[in-house]
């Protein structure tokens, strides 16, 4: 909201000498954030000059440009009249003008300087509104005999400083309005909030005499035959009829000027009027064409199918859940509180019109406005609270305006009907804002405050019974009214106080093992990234999931941010492959990522909605609890490209499903974990590639390996890609015992060999695991140092070669390190049929 300070002055005392960073630190007090301070951009010289002669010149591209004399009096420095070329037509010799000199900067910080043109020296610029920035206007030049008042022309003499004579040396101050401060919306509410911060007097311009609403004014019905949480659509409505009004008429300077400074664009009397009592009072007004109108005016929801030709000519299908302004109940007029249609729009041929002034449900508004996409100057108000005890002195002012400014006379009737809801009174305990702000709010400074905002307070001792002003609608509780005193005092008189950890607190486990995994993962070459937790069904068909696979059902959101991600991720790939397919789609050829985040395991239990007003019971909670889905923290890995970079060392090496399973073991090693591997088949993974992830003591918690070939033509991945995925939360779970350091031993150790021939089917995890069992507690490591597939042990075998570390409490001999190879190899044989090569 812009607030212009000479607007302000009017409606409060703001200090003579006060520049717009003042009065804006004057608002921040008070929570109104400065977002900018404009004007004052104009320097000068900016002076009244009088046209001398005006010599039309035609141009070989067939434009005529005026090659001018202008009295400027001493501002030249020589008294001599300035010659400057100007290419509007709407001014003659004699008329005073507005003219910028040679060092004279206009908005946009663009320098006047002389320079040839059309083959005249031109020093100097003929000004228009637009480049005064006084409107958007640009089609002809100010003339001050027409622009400003008689008695202040019959003043000027060439030469005269016209900036403080134009107003461009005011300023306006724009505040950031947070939705529940939806007064500050007009120039009513930004004021008081000033005289609130500098403890100036207000003068509340609502306060006008307002004529009575006596019948039969025009006829108003309100049908809301579908309340919203059973609040009516509109609770008041003003109606007030100007007759015989010039319609042509132009809206006086002074409010096309306000208007301008506030950020609007001047249009026609009634048009301006409306907007001009809205930014004052913060009451969106709409005007109608009383001639238009063939019956009373109805307020009701629209009906399956009807449409509604906007002010900005587009044709928009009506909802059931729209509020309507129609004729006689038939014909819509208007979406309330968002647009007016064109049908009854106030044209130059009016004659006659309705002034509409109505308090709309914020509710109502903001869903009309977001459905339709039309975020208006009204609908920002309507969806953020309007004061409903200012509609008849809103209504009253356009009226008299409208009367003043295009002749014509008010009707003696008026309509008000509707009875709004008033505040409901907020018990306080006036002790509250001590405890909640950790200062010292005394008793009288608690009431006071309250008071200068608006409340109206009764002490009743132990408590306050406090009635919140009608423009206050945020304020439904005690913690709001705190706020509000803690406000009036100052929020820079709350210290800042850095709270001190208690001992012995700190990270808890799942905390400290998840910034390891985060740690480890990053150091093993992954870049972390994070995408939206929201994904389609056709993920689900493009992973190969079968139609009983549980990892279908998921939550729907029932107003999702896109139409096509309206489901609750129920893997963490469902989304991450899309970042790697976007990454390597702009140019990365290897890429390795890695996101921590949170899954949806399975649907939502419906259950009948507590009622609302009182918070549910424990067992109501718990109901609701129960019925809410898991939502454990997983690991998931993608990468495609190269693993190893060419160079030095060699060609570079494509990433393998085994880097994908290193990764995750190694994961497993930094939380003290040894994770277990086995081959296993899992959607959307490669048959033949995919291995089972599983803590010790045999639950699995993920699968690694490379993706599908389908998947990956489905999903428009690199060839060979791969992916993991692991439930952390389990893993984390696992980790929870303490990790005890191995002994350190003085003897050496005994190194020796295997390699065993096996079927190609029988996974390497279980030849390492009958090895182990077979070798005894004297095996200190088993390593797979290489696999061998050839004519040297035949089709559909494999050759796993191992390297087993031994180490005892004393030197072991050649003879024991055999025997104990020899019980392992014989284990080996005995579980997964390996013949020793």
């Amino acid at each position: 909201m812009r607030a212009p300070i000479e607007w302000l002055r009017e409606l409060t005392e703001v200090d003579p000498q006060a520049k717009g960073v003042d009065v804006a630190a004057t608002l921040v007090r008070v929570g109104l954030e400065e977002e900018d301070i404009l004007g004052g951009d104009v320097t000068g010289p900016l002076v009244v000059g009088r046209v001398l002669e005006r010599t039309p010149e035609e141009q070989k591209n067939g434009k005529t440009i005026n090659w001018c004399q202008v009295d400027v009096g001493a501002a030249n420095g020589t008294g001599e009249p300035q010659g400057i070329v100007c290419g509007a037509h709407n001014f003659d010799a004699g008329d005073l003008v507005a003219v910028i000199l040679p060092g004279g900067v206009l908005p946009g910080n663009f320098e006047i300087s002389a320079r040839k043109t059309y083959g005249h020296v031109s020093a100097g610029m003929i000004c228009s509104a637009m480049e005064l920035g006084l409107g958007e206007d640009h089609d002809g030049i100010i003339v001050l005999t027409e622009q400003l008042p008689a008695d202040v022309v019959s003043g000027l003499v060439p030469g005269d400083d016209l900036i403080p004579v134009l107003g461009l040396d005011s300023e306006t101050v724009e505040v950031n309005v947070t939705p529940d401060r939806g007064y500050c919306f007009s120039m009513r509410g930004i004021a008081r909030e000033y005289a609130l911060s500098a403890g100036t007097p207000f003068v509340d311009p609502a306060d006008l005499p307002v004529a009575p609403a006596s019948g039969p004014g025009y006829e108003v019905r309100l049908s809301d035959d579908a309340p919203v949480d059973g609040v009516p659509g509109c609770d008041r409505y003003v109606a007030r009829v100007v007759r015989g009004i010039d319609a042509t008429a132009s809206s006086p300077e002074w409010m096309q000027r306000r208007l301008t400074e506030v950020g609007m664009r001047p249009i026609s009397l009634a048009v301006d009027v409306t907007n001009y009592v809205m930014m004052l009072l913060g009451q969106p007004l709409h005007a109608f064409d009383l001639d238009t109108l063939s019956g009373a005016i109805e307020v009701r929801r629209a009906r399956t199918g009807e449409t509604l030709r906007t002010l900005d000519d587009v044709e928009r299908t009506l909802d059931p859940t729209d509020l309507l302004i129609t004729d006689g109940g038939s014909t819509p007029l208007a979406i309330a509180g968002v647009m007016g249609g064109e049908t009854s729009e106030v044209t130059a041929s009016t004659v006659n019109v309705l002034v509409e002034a109505a308090h709309f449900d914020p509710v109502t508004v903001a869903r009309s406005a977001r459905r339709h996409r039309l975020s208006t100057e009204a609908s920002k108000r309507f969806e953020r609270g309007v004061d409903p005890a200012v509609t008849a002195a809103a209504a009253q002012l356009a009226v008299d305006l409208l009367v003043e400014h295009g002749g014509g006379s008010a009707d003696t009737t008026a309509t008000d009907v509707g009875e709004p809801a008033l505040p409901q009174p907020i018990r306080l305990d006036p002790q509250l804002p001590t405890r909640y702000i950790g200062l010292d709010y005394p008793r009288d400074e608690v009431i006071a405050s309250l008071t200068a905002i608006g409340c109206t307070v009764t002490d009743e001792g132990e408590s306050l019974l406090v009635a919140p002003p009608t423009w206050r609608p945020d304020l439904v509780d005690g913690p709001d009214l705190v706020e509000e005193v803690a406000r009036v005092r100052g929020y820079d008189q709350i210290p800042s106080v850095v709270p001190r950890a208690s001992a012995g607190r700190g990270l808890t486990h799942g905390q400290r093992a998840r910034r390891v995994a985060t740690r480890t993962l990053a150091a093993t070459g992954l870049v972390e990234v994070l995408s939206y937790p929201f994904t389609s069904a056709d993920r689900h068909d493009a992973f190969g999931y079968a139609a009983d696979d549980a990892r279908r059902e998921t939550v729907r959101l029932a107003n999702p941010l896109q139409d096509e991600a309206p489901l609750m991720r129920t893997s963490i790939l469902d989304t991450l492959l899309d970042t790697l397919r976007r990454n390597v789609s702009r140019g990365h050829r290897d890429v390795a990522l890695y996101e921590i985040g949170l899954v949806t395991a399975g649907g939502v239990t419906p259950l009948p909605l507590p009622p609302g007003g009182a918070k549910p019971d424990a067992q109501a909670l718990a109901r609701i609890t129960d019925g809410v889905p898991a939502q454990p923290r997983h690991v998931a890995i993608a990468a495609a490209g190269a693993a190893l970079p060419a160079g030095p060392h060699g060609p570079a090496r494509a990433v393998e499903a085994t880097d994908v399973v290193g990764w995750v073991r190694a994961l497993g090693a930094s939380l003290g974990l040894e994770l277990q591997v086995e081959a296993a088949q899992r959607e959307p993974f490669h048959p033949g590639r995919c291995v089972a992830v599983s803590i010790p003591g045999g639950a699995v918690v993920g699968y690694a390996g490379e993706l599908h070939p389908k998947v990956v033509s489905r999903l428009e991945l690199p060839e060979r890609t791969v992916a993991a995925e692991i439930d952390l939360d389990a893993v984390v779970a696992a980790s929870g015992a303490p990790v005890r350091p191995s002994q350190l031993s003085t003897q050496p150790v005994a190194n020796t060999d295997v390699a065993l021939v096996i079927d190609e089917g029988v996974p390497a995890a279980a030849v390492a695991a009958a090895l182990r069992s077979g070798a005894g507690e004297d095996l200190e490591s088993l390593t797979l140092f290489d696999v061998y597939r050839g004519d040297q042990v035949g089709e559909g075998r494999k050759s796993l070669a191992y390297r087993m570390t031994f180490r005892a409490d004393r030197t072991l001999k050649t003879e024991e390190v055999s025997s104990l190879r020899d019980k392992a190899v014989a284990a080996a044989t005995s579980a997964t049929g390996a013949q020793q090569r």
